[in-house]
Order: C-alpha cells, then sequence, then structure tokens
C-alpha cells in the first residue's frame, strides 16, 4: 500500500507561479516512475509529467518550459515546479505512482490560475 498526499495548490495569476508536492507514505526508492496528472472540469484526467527513478523525465507539450517535475527519494516526496501559469492550466492536480503492480492516486490539490 502506497499512500499519496499532495499540497501546494491554491489560486495564483497568469504568469505566476506554484510549487505542489507529493509525500508517499512509504520509501519511493523502489517505486520507478511517478507522475502527476490533472483533470479540468468536462475533461478527462491527463498526464503532466512523470519521471524514472533515474530521472528522466516527460512533459505533455502544453508545459513543456514551464514546469518542471522532481522527485526527493530521501525525502519520498516527488514535486511539480509550476512556472508561467495560464489560465488553462487550472484544474485538480493528482500524484501517481505504480507499485507492486497496482496504481495509487493522491486526493488532488487545486490549481486555479486566474486571468
Amino acid at each position: 500500500q502506497v499512500q499519496l498526499v499532495e499540497s501546494g495548490g491554491g489560486l495564483v495569476q497568469a504568469g505566476g507561479s506554484l510549487r505542489l508536492s507529493c509525500a508517499a507514505s512509504r520509501f519511493i526508492l523502489a517505486i520507478n516512475v511517478m507522475a502527476w496528472y490533472r483533470q479540468a472540469p468536462g475533461k478527462q484526467r491527463e498526464l503532466v509529467a512523470q519521471i524514472t527513478n533515474s530521472g528522466t523525465t516527460y512533459y505533455e507539450d502544453s508545459v513543456k518550459g514551464r514546469f518542471t517535475i522532481s522527485r526527493d527519494n530521501a525525502k519520498n516526496t516527488m514535486y511539480l515546479q509550476m512556472n508561467s501559469l495560464k489560465p488553462e492550466d487550472t484544474a485538480v492536480y493528482y500524484c501517481n505512482c505504480i507499485a507492486n503492480f497496482n496504481t495509487y492516486w493522491g486526493q488532488g490539490t487545486q490549481v486555479t490560475v486566474s486571468s
């Protein structure tokens, strides 16, 4: 079992920044891939960014150059630094990982970007 708890969401003006954190309840060193997803109202949940244990990253095209995913295995925490935020980034952001063939999700944190 892995419990994931997101934090760091909030309301920010366009062009601003936020840093999301995802704290895991167990060692993440053995979890190869961790990811951030988001879901906007009326839309499907989409992959925003993911990071492997070796540091390989992937970004959805619309966030490339603006968002940075990272993980601190010693703190069992994953981060998403979001810069140059746009109103279209408004969504609930979810932390995700796959461990022992099971998929785990956090409860989500709301990010609202005003124009």
